[in-house]
């Protein structure tokens, strides 16, 4: 545990230090967020933030190389050294979109490629917990691999509409992940908590909890593309990690949890960028648009329209990630499902009552005018 905190520290540090530098680099070079039609901030704000992410997370693999357990996953396989070459390539494609916009096209083209270096690496799902293992060939785990980093990477890039919100909401997803592969190795026969994708997502929370201070409200730099695309291509590959080589009996030893759980858990962790894209998508194309064609109705557009301001919809958003991604994990820690599910349902209620009620309790005349 103490060499994970050391990375998460690293990378925080790093992140942190860096984001004010990118943040001159960003007005030197014109690369500014203009106030567009569905945007929240009323000034052009500067990006380029995830390019010290960036920095942070490379910073943080360095320093887990030479670690004496953690140096020891970098020696089993390529696979952290493909995730970093790809989450450069993101980050570096995303950075370019921040200076001057890119075609669609061509960032998914850079998606993909990064994907694919990543794929093989190693960064693969090798087998699904599906009626206990099932081992997938080759072209479709290479295939599912570029899907996931894919969606991941367009849902966080979906959900960065407000100050400190797709940085908050990556920390609940490390951290639930970090919970959750830290967890599985234990079981291990013989334990090691020493996994690639426990260690991408501690280096994962300490970049977003280093970036935050600056991007929370009112945010000083935006991630911009750069930081969406890098933070959803890790998530992607904390995910495959975990998800590709785990077996159902090492998650619960109740069967039917154990055949639901590596699978819904994943999908719970990321369950609020997922919800987002996918409303997205369906509206869209309901509309005869297309899918990445912006508009005002994502999740958090919808917060502020139901009256709050914009800090208070982000830490609800974040705490509705929050009840998503640790209840779903709760359930592979707490033998009785029933108390898990009676925490998770609880839980739900009164995040419910909060988005509902807390307009209505708020003093008139300081609603936030609807974008």
């Amino acid at each position: 545990m103490r060499e994970y905190l050391l990375v998460l520290m690293v990378a925080a540090v790093i992140t942190y230090a860096a984001t004010p530098l990118m943040r001159a680099v960003a007005v030197r070079t014109g690369a500014f967020t203009p106030v567009r039609d569905r945007d929240v901030h009323s000034t052009p704000i500067p990006r380029l933030g995830g390019v010290a992410i960036y920095l942070g997370f490379a910073a943080s693999m360095v320093a887990a190389s030479h670690l004496p357990f953690l140096g020891q996953v970098f020696r089993l396989g390529p696979e952290l050294r493909g995730v970093l070459v790809g989450a450069g390539i993101v980050c570096l494609i995303g950075a370019i979109d921040d200076i001057r916009e890119m075609d669609w096209l061509t960032k998914m083209g850079g998606q993909m490629i990064a994907a694919g270096i990543m794929a093989f690496s190693g960064v693969l799902l090798y087998q699904l917990p599906i009626g206990g293992v099932t081992v997938l060939p080759q072209p479709i785990t290479v295939g599912l691999t570029v899907f996931a980093v894919v969606l991941f990477t367009n849902a966080v890039n979906f959900i960065d509409g407000l100050d400190g919100l797709a940085a908050g909401v990556v920390v609940i997803a490390g951290a639930a992940f970090f919970i959750y592969s830290y967890g599985i190795s234990r079981t291990y026969d013989p334990p090691n908590v020493f996994s690639s994708a426990t260690l991408i997502s501690a280096a994962l929370i300490g970049c977003c909890v280093g970036f935050l201070p600056h991007n929370y409200h009112p945010a000083r730099l935006f991630m911009g593309d750069s930081g969406a695309l890098l933070l959803g291509l890790l998530l992607a590959a904390a995910t495959i990690s975990t998800t590709g080589n785990v077996t159902p009996n090492q998650v619960s030893t109740n069967p039917v949890a154990a055949t639901l759980l590596p699978l819904v858990v994943p999908a719970a962790i990321i369950l609020l960028p997922l919800v987002d894209i996918l409303l997205a998508v369906v509206r869209r194309t309901a509309r005869g648009e297309r899918p990445w064609h912006p508009d005002k109705q994502h999740l958090h557009h919808r917060m502020l329209q139901l009256g709050h301001g914009h800090r208070r919809a982000v830490v609800l958003l974040w705490l509705w990630a929050a009840v998503a991604a640790l209840g779903s994990v709760s359930f592979i820690f707490i033998d009785d499902a029933r108390v898990a599910g009676g925490g998770v349902l609880v839980a739900v209620v009164v995040t419910g009552v909060l988005t509902i009620w807390l307009p209505r309790w708020s003093v008139p005349g300081h609603r936030p005018k609807v974008p």
